[in-house]
């Protein structure tokens, strides 16, 4: 969006005697060609006794020409002028082809027009030998131009020069530094010598600071600021003059306001003219002021304005802890690579190179500021069909108590670094972790690739192919053969070992067990495929064993009451540590940490020698429940059970680990004998890529997952070697805090953990949007023709408790009454934030859309919610609430997670990780700034607050119809209807501004351009159009449905018209125009085919574009004034590739609309168009009356 500036600039000369002045030239007058639209301009002039004559020049510049009858002793000029600070893509030009590549020629008509920019200075030694050292070698001219203006920037350093003139070339080169001037005049020179037609340029510099600070190079000026300066321009066929700046290096941009070009610099001063002799004093000012803003994404609010959000943040918070409505509040938000927006995964794809590296780097920030002492895990993600493989997570993990899970951080890998890691050290690891569960080490086993299948499959290749290059079509498969035949079939992948929680016998303590795998193979042959190798261990393979004797593992419901976790020092079972049974204190002989060897008792694991006496198997069970480390708890259940000929330890088949014998070992199963005893969970280690990635069995409780963790640290701190955690997650457990980052097509996914307060909300959010700005992420994308959205994958807010008891939806269920029946009835809320896909298809469509019975339906079931809770004592069972409005808040094919209003995590009949009490809502877009979204969820805050208090029960949910897809497509009305939001927020006590969402409709609703016409005032904006899914079609592997997104739909808004004079038509039709309620301000929108698409409704209708609008007076009966809009570049220019930052996407914008271009000659008044099911909308799809 533009930025209005105001420029003042005073010349002040002051004479020490009264004197006569001769006529002055004064160039301070934007030239006529400056692409910088200037709003208003004014020149004053002291003593006001003069006469001014404006003419222009040869070169049409505009001169003041002032003539002073009397003397004076002061010549004073001021200049004041309004900018519009819009975006200008200084690339944006087309060559003629003779031009395309230097060097070139002009013709020779052109070339005698240039005459004058091709006069050249003589060539002086240094000045000879530069424009020498300048190579001829065939380029293209845009490259080449680049170049040279570059060359000069470094070649000669910049200083502040006072003396009056111009530098010789020679001069400057022999200095290698100069003025702007002096750089300019050079490159004006240098370019004649070089066949190309040049001119120099003085005019005004205007620098705004940046919103926001460059990742690479400079960030620019730290204050708005403006000057004089001085630049060159050269000719290029096909694209006039070009301005090249050389004392930055860049081409001259809407910051570069000309005032005067000329041949030669003499004639581009901004004064001249003669006086008589005396003493002169001379004071220059410049200043440059912002005196208006579009609110924009860069900078949505000013501080005075962000104090005020604050502030009503925190009041808000108030009222929610007064009510004790208990509200938490996560999110999902997106972000893509700020380098590589072309890439599939970045666009279409869920994975792909640069992802998981990204996510890793950003997941660091996260850890280091919230995670201290958390638990870094690599899982799996999401499986949806049609993707070979699954998706990774990043899932960061930690206590809620404040007690640490990981107490060294970098022991945890990078998968940036090398650590060396081979499959030596996966064994080592595997059996410390063992030693240290108190279990032997010899079941520690390799595991291989399968030899037969990959055999087999090098047989299925082509005969004329080699195993390391197959030429298979299919990429993953590809790298899949290479890497196996390239490492070996007869390489170890990584080690196993069995291991699994055995609880004890009542007066037992429970501990760790382990055993043989009784497998068909003489090895551990693995299941092939890409993923880690504990997802591919060969299960099947293992003895049989009846339903009831399997290792069964239950998610635990979650709204059950949980015990605190035992502490940290608790679970750490390394080097004969002990501790107070009670859990208070470590005993008198215990050490600290890992870092040592125990200078009392141990069990003698296998972590060194100690100086004491070890244990043996006269340790008793009392000995077994004071000890602190579950390593020795496990061995003293051994001995036990040994000693008893007990089942423990048949099951087991382990040796006890003090030396004290080995114990009977397990067998192999007969034939279909149940083998209840076999350890059917693992963990492995597997080196891939110098990294050592350890992968976690399932286990049923967090504090099992816990030891194992502890134990693995310790052996890898023991072994000076980090180590990367994959596997299965830690049991889902409201004692833990989780963070994740997750891909998802062309995205990266974060799910932030859930928020207590309005401080922590802004605390989580602006650090998560600086962190990920600082990983070179991003929170916005852009579309060819420069339209800005959000990333694509949302910005999705979970509201709940931080437990299901605590949710306040499952406690109040008319909460989500009052919340589902808001939006529908303000669809401003649906569509203000929503993306670019709306529409009964789209992934998060309203309640009403495309099903015309919805509305009815959920109107029974919120009187049914009323009637059972207020026949339950204002109570109402959780699964009721699933049930009655699962099958409501779903999509038109049912799909309960791609709706407005998502309960699939509330009390979802599938399992406890889906019973979180927790509401989704998916209608958002990711917003490009921290703030934004703070503002999006300060407003969901703010009506829980006030549902809470004052449930909303409509007498009648609105039947929107065809008005929703009509009306609530333009902004105006979207805006409109937001303010009422804000005008009952006011109501019930919290001052909501309408403003804060000023930049939300900017971004949403980008201002496409403007025309004034006898005193009419049209603004077009960009609107919303549905997106539809068309009908399936054939497509490689199965079948496809395309989304039909050619069409687009525009809002007109008109100020001033008279209605029964004017009328707006769009190629000329007329546009139907609705009044607002103000006198003489109307909307309307036109829907058209943007640009052919293979599938699409109508494929036979073409594009409509450009767009031609006239203003028609119907008394005259001709267009007064009116303006084009291209839906592509006017000039021709096919962009393919994305635009790479903002700048770019709004310059592609603004140059595809032209202020000019009504239709000429008489034009007859159309008749007026009025279509009843979109009474706002001219649709040029459909034909004229």
């Amino acid at each position: 969006m533009s930025i209005h500036v105001a420029l003042n600039h005073v010349t002040h000369y002051r004479y020490d005697r009264p004197i006569h002045l001769g006529p002055q030239v004064v160039r301070l007058r934007p030239a006529p060609h400056s692409r910088t639209r200037i709003l208003s301009y004014s020149m004053r002039v002291e003593p006001a006794g003069h006469f001014i004559n404006w003419q222009q020049d040869p070169q049409s510049n505009h001169l003041a020409r002032l003539v002073f009858p009397d003397k004076t002793t002061s010549f004073r000029i001021e200049i004041d002028l309004v900018a519009e600070m819009a975006v200008l893509n200084p690339f944006d030009f087309f060559l003629e082809p003779s031009a395309d590549y230097f060097p070139f020629s002009y013709d020779e008509a052109l070339a005698t027009e240039l005459a004058p920019f091709l006069v050249k200075a003589a060539l002086t030694p240094r000045f000879e030998a530069y424009v020498a050292s300048v190579p001829r070698t065939k380029k293209h001219t845009n490259d080449f131009l680049v170049e040279l203006n570059q060359k000069l920037q470094r070649d000669i350093s910049y200083l502040i020069r006072m003396e009056p003139g111009v530098q010789t070339p020679e001069q400057t080169l022999a200095n290698g530094s100069g003025s702007c001037r002096d750089t300019g005049w050079l490159l004006v020179q240098v370019l004649r010598h070089l066949g190309l037609a040049a001119r120099f340029v003085s005019g005004y510099l205007i620098q705004l600071k940046s919103d926001v600070k460059s990742l690479d190079g400079p960030s620019g000026t730290e204050v708005d600021f403006t000057d004089l300066h001085a630049w060159c321009e050269v000719y290029l066929p096909g694209a006039g003059w070009i301005g090249l700046d050389p004392t930055s290096g860049l081409l001259a941009g809407e910051g570069h306001i000309p005032l005067a070009c000329s041949p030669e610099p003499g004639s581009a001063a901004p004064v001249s003219g003669a006086i008589d002799e005396c003493e002169t004093e001379f004071e220059h000012h410049m200043q440059v002021t912002r005196i208006w803003e579009a609110p924009r994404v860069t900078l949505p609010y000013t501080e005075a304005q962000w104090s005020q959000i604050e502030a009503l943040g925190h009041q808000v918070d108030e009222q929610l802890r007064r009510h004790d409505v208990r509200l938490t509040q996560g999110g999902e938000p997106t972000f893509v690579s700020v380098d590589d927006r072309e890439g599939a995964e970045w666009n279409t794809e869920a994975v792909g190179p640069t992802k998981r590296l990204l996510s890793a780097d950003l997941m660091d920030k996260l850890r280091a500021r919230y995670g201290a002492g958390g638990l870094l895990h690599y899982g799996q993600g999401k499986w949806y069909p049609g993707e070979q493989l699954p998706r990774w997570s990043l899932n960061l993990y930690w206590r809620k108590d404040g007690e640490p899970i990981w107490t060294h951080p970098e022991m945890h890998a990078s998968e940036h670094q090398d650590y060396g890691a081979t499959e030596i050290e996966a064994q080592r690891l595997l059996r410390g972790v063992a030693a240290r569960l108190g279990l032997d080490g010899k079941h520690v086993f390799p595991a291989f690739e399968d030899t037969w299948y990959y055999l087999w499959r090098e047989r299925k290749l082509p005969s004329n192919v080699d195993p390391f290059d197959t030429r298979l079509a299919d990429p993953l498969e590809r790298e899949r053969i290479c890497k196996v035949f390239s490492q070996g079939l007869d390489k170890v992948v990584g080690h196993v070992l069995p291991v699994a929680r055995a609880e004890g016998r009542p007066s037992q303590p429970a501990r760790w067990q382990t055993g043989p795998w009784f497998l068909r193979s003489e090895r551990c042959y693995l299941i092939p495929g890409d993923s880690a190798m504990g997802y591919r261990l060969p299960l099947d393979s293992q003895p049989w064993a009846d339903k009831s004797d399997l290792p069964w593992i239950h998610p635990p419901d979650q709204s059950q009451s949980y015990a605190p976790l035992p502490p940290h020092r608790r679970l750490r079972h390394a080097d004969g540590a002990t501790e107070d049974p009670s859990g208070l204190g470590r005993s008198a002989g215990a050490v600290g940490g890992w870092n040592g060897p125990a200078t009392g008792p141990t069990t003698g694991a296998a972590t060194g020698p100690t100086t004491g006496p070890t244990t043996g198997a006269a340790r008793g069970a009392a000995t077994a429940s004071a000890a602190a480390s579950f390593a020795e708890r496990s061995r003293t259940t051994q001995m036990i059970d040994a000693q008893a000929g007990g089942a423990g330890l048949t099951q087991m088949g382990d040796i006890n680990a003090t030396g004290a014998g080995p114990a009977p070992a397990l067998t192999r199963p007969g034939p279909f004998e149940s083998a209840a005893s076999v350890t059917r969970t693992a963990m492995s280690a597997e080196p891939r890529e110098g990294r050592l990635y350890v992968f976690m069995p399932p286990v049923l409780t967090l504090e099992h997952y816990l030891e194992l963790v502890a134990a693995i640290e310790a052996t890898a701190l023991e072994m000076k070697l980090p180590v990367i955690l994959e596997g299965y997650e830690p049991p889902k457990d409201p004692r833990l805090a989780t963070l994740r980052v997750t891909p998802d097509p062309g995205v990266i996914e974060v799910n932030i953990h859930p928020a207590h307060s309005w401080e922590e909300l802004v605390d989580q959010t602006t650090f998560l949007y600086q962190s990920a700005f600082e990983t070179r992420l991003s929170t916005e994308k852009f579309m060819l023709d420069g339209r800005h959205t959000g990333t694509g994958g949302g910005n999705h807010f979970v509201l709940g408790g931080a437990t299901v008891a605590d949710s306040p939806f499952l406690r109040r269920p008319d909460l989500l009454c009052s919340m589902v029946a808001y939006w529908h009835n303000h669809p401003a809320l649906s569509y203000l934030f929503s993306g670019l896909f709306v529409g009964p298809t789209s992934q998060a469509p309203r309640v009403d859309e495309a099903r015309n019975d919805s509305v009815y339906e959920i109107e029974i079931a919120f009187a049914e919610l009323q009637r059972v809770t207020s026949e339950n004592g204002g109570h109402c069972p959780p699964w009721l609430i699933d049930r009655l409005m699962r099958n409501l808040l779903i999509d038109v094919s049912g799909n309960t997670h791609r709706a407005e209003f998502c309960i699939d995590k509330m009390y979802s009949p599938d399992g406890p990780t889906g019973r979180l009490g927790l509401l989704e809502m998916r209608a958002f877009e990711m917003p490009p700034h921290a703030r934004m979204s703070l503002t999006q969820q300060l407003l969901m805050r703010s009506l829980v607050a006030r549902f809470w208090q004052q449930p909303y029960r409509p007498a009648r949910l609105k039947r929107w119809g065809t008005e929703l897809h009509d009306r609530f497509m333009l902004p105006h009305f979207i805006w409109q209807d937001l303010n009422d939001v804000v005008e009952e927020l006011h109501g019930a006590g919290t001052a909501l501004q309408a403003d804060w969402f000023a930049p939300h409709l900017n971004f949403r609703f980008p201002r496409l351009g403007d025309f004034t016409a006898m005193g009419v005032h049209v603004e077009l904006r960009l609107a919303l159009e549905p997106w539809h899914v068309m009908g399936e079609e054939g497509a490689p592997g199965g079948t496809a449905r395309f989304v039909d997104s050619s069409l687009e739909r525009l809002q007109l808004c008109v100020t001033g018209l008279v209605s029964d004079r004017h009328v707006l038509t769009c190629n000329g039709r007329s546009v139907p125009l609705q009044p607002t309620g103000q006198v003489g301000e109307f909307v309307g929108a036109v829907r058209y085919r943007a640009w052919n698409t293979p599938s699409a409704l109508h494929p036979t209708i073409d594009v409509h574009a450009p767009l031609v609008f006239d203003l028609v007076d119907g008394w005259m009966g001709r267009s007064v004034g009116g303006c084009q809009y291209h839906v592509a570049h006017p000039g021709g220019r096919n962009h393919d590739t994305f635009p790479v930052n903002a700048y770019e996407a709004e310059a592609r914008r603004l140059a595809r609309f032209f202020r000019t271009g009504h239709t000429p000659g008489p034009m007859s008044v159309p008749r007026e168009e009025r279509n009843p099911n979109f009474p706002f909308t001219l649709d040029l799809r459909r034909p004229s009356l």
